[in-house]
């Protein structure tokens, strides 16, 4: 049994093969992609597998992307963090999923299901991605549920709605939550920015900040503004001049939400 598995966080590729070897009992290969291109790339020299697994939102884009421009027939189980309207749409066009983190009991019944997408699945799946890819940009609120960070020697999942800031020190990413713990994800603030959804804000090239987090706004020198935060943080949180007027459109917004 060949099986692909796609995801841009290697130590969570490493512990989906690892889990795979225990439940698949038959030999299987298992080959690792990281990124759209790469996997592209791949599926374009002719390679085939008998089962993908699959993360959505990669470090270069959606993973749809790869089997928009390779159409492949094999079946694909995706590996998300994204909330229930997504999940819906994915039951509305046939394609399965499991939850991050996914358990050896979600991953089983997962691989009890390979051989019911194997019959549905079909040459043209290219039409649901493009239908998918739609219906996820077309909503602005659309969000992971949860984002994966380090914690010690484990991989946890923190609520979205938990986090106060996402903030970038010493070339190291930080998720602040609101009770004022830190995490640290395996993600950019370019990634991230994607995942959090619109009740997130960037303000510089340093932070992300979450609405509710948020208790009024300053002027600050040179026509900045200064954000005065509900949790307890050292240093200055400061929109620049640039995004003041895109900032203050989004409280707004949000505001009347």
């Amino acid at each position: 049994m060949n099986i692909v598995i796609i995801e841009d966080e290697q130590v969570v590729a490493d512990d989906l093969e690892l889990s795979i070897t225990q439940l698949v009992h038959e030999p299987v290969s298992i080959i690792q992609l990281y990124s759209v291109k790469e996997a592209i790339t791949y599926f374009k020299g002719g390679f085939e597998a008998d089962l993908i697994f699959s993360d959505i939102q990669l470090g270069d884009g959606l993973s749809f992307e790869i089997f928009i421009a390779v159409p492949i027939s094999t079946p694909v189980i995706f590996c998300t963090a994204y909330d229930e309207y997504a999940l819906d749409a994915f039951k509305a066009n046939g394609i399965d999923y499991i939850l991050k983190p996914f358990t050896l009991q979600i991953l089983e019944g997962a691989l009890q299901r390979y051989n019911q997408l194997k019959k549905q699945f079909s040459n043209d799946q290219a039409q649901q991605y493009s239908s998918l890819m739609k219906i996820l940009a077309a909503h602005e609120t659309q969000h992971a549920a949860s984002l994966l960070v380090y914690h010690q020697d484990k991989i946890i999942p923190v609520k979205v709605e938990d986090i106060a800031l996402i903030y970038l020190a010493n070339e190291v990413v930080h998720v602040l939550t609101f009770p004022g713990k830190i995490f640290y994800p395996n993600k950019n603030l370019d990634e991230l920015e994607k995942l959090v959804g619109s009740s997130f804000f960037r303000a510089n090239r340093q932070y992300l900040i979450c609405r509710s987090a948020i208790i009024d706004v300053s002027n600050f020198f040179s026509r900045k503004l200064l954000v005065n935060l509900s949790i307890s943080f050292g240093d200055k949180v400061i929109v620049s001049k640039g995004k003041a007027p895109q900032f203050l459109s989004w409280l707004t917004k949000a505001s009347a939400n």
